[in-house]
Formats: C-alpha cells, structure tokens, sequence
C-alpha cells in the first residue's frame, strides 16, 4: 500500500516516539569551545536553530565567558552576533582580546523588558543574526516558547540568561545550564535539560571566572 510507512524510517526521521528506545540524534552541535562541555552535550556542542537557557545566581558568574568563543568564531567569520538589553554596556577592549570582531557586533537597547523581548524575539526570526544573547526580565512560559520557534524559523543560535530562580520551572528551550558551585567553591555549570539524550550527572568545571 502506498500510505503505508516503514516503522523504522518514522523512527529515523525522529517523528515517532516509543518507551525503552531514543531516536538517534546527530552530533551535529555548534561548538561551544570547550571540549570538556562538547562531550558533555548530546549533540556535541550548543543545539542549531534552538534556545540555550543560562540559569544565573547573579550576573558576572562567567556567563559572558562561556559565551565569548561562539562569539569570536562567527563574528571572526562575518556573521552578525547581536546582544539585547545587557545589564552591562559590554567593554569593547576586553570583546577585542577575546576575539569578537566589533564590526559584527551589534548592540541593541531597550526601554522596557516588554521592547527587550520583542527585539529578542524579532532578532531571532530575522534570519540576519547568527547569534543573539538577550536578557528578558519578564518571560514566561509562552514567551519562551515564541524565542524557540523564533530561533527556528531564523536558523538562529539564541541565548536567554535569565535568574536561576526559574530553574524550577519548566521551559521550551532546547538546553538549560545553570551555575552553581561545587564544595570547593568552583564555578561549574550543571545541565538541568538537553535535547536527544539523558540530562549528564557531571557538571563543567568553569575554572577560575
């Protein structure tokens, strides 16, 4: 019969679930530039087209910092990287030493959280950005969900960092780190939710952020 679809192709195109078995998923992640963390992740780096969430106990933890290689790399490349509404107006010689190039460094201000996250959301689905990190103060579950589908439909690598007071609460993005500290006080980042694979026990060290 024509209608009839070979169980195995729906299980390879990843459109069927079923208990006891997991789709393969390509290790076909943006690196991160950190290769202890690539190991780490399902994919192998940071997921295309998708939402990271970094789950914060306060700005300055090192987020930045995780971020930076992703950064270099694509503006190095000529890529537009695009930051909405940072807390911080970021500074410029230290981007330059870690490699970002300022012409493909775009900044972009807001009056209120509710214009942040339009622009976030805006900058996502543009398909002109290779990368945009935003900070929504107010996002809920909804909001969340137009940032994924945003960053779909953009072919976009988006960052939301966010309180790590909403660690608890569920989320449409594709991966979630949260920094935490380990008993010796070292900033590590701790996988809360991944796409295609189970959440790894092992956090990534952060080193000396």
């Amino acid at each position: 019969m024509a209608g009839v679809v070979a169980l195995e192709s729906l299980l390879a195109t990843q459109t069927l679930w079923h208990a006891g078995r997991a789709a393969a998923i390509a290790a076909d992640g943006e690196p991160t530039g950190y290769a202890d963390l690539d190991a780490l992740l399902p994919q192998r780096g940071w997921p295309r087209r998708a939402l990271t969430e970094l789950l914060l106990p306060a700005d300055g933890v090192g987020e930045l910092s995780l971020l930076l290689p992703t950064l270099a790399r694509f503006t190095q490349a000529g890529a537009t990287v695009v930051l909405v509404a940072p807390p911080y107006l970021p500074y410029a010689p230290a981007w330059q030493v870690a490699g970002v190039d300022l012409l493909h460094l775009e900044v972009i201000d807001a009056a209120t959280p509710r214009d942040a996250l339009w622009a976030f959301e805006q900058c996502l689905r543009s398909g002109a950005c290779a990368v945009v990190v935003g900070w929504p103060l107010q996002a809920d579950a909804a909001a969340l969900r137009r940032l994924q589908v945003a960053a779909d439909s953009g072919a976009c690598l988006g960052f939301a960092l966010r309180d790590r007071r909403h660690a608890g609460n569920p989320s449409p993005a594709a991966l979630r780190l949260e920094h935490t500290r380990d008993g010796q006080g070292v900033g590590t980042w701790r996988i809360r939710k991944c796409r295609g694979g189970p959440v790894p026990a092992q956090a990534f060290a952060a080193g000396a952020w």
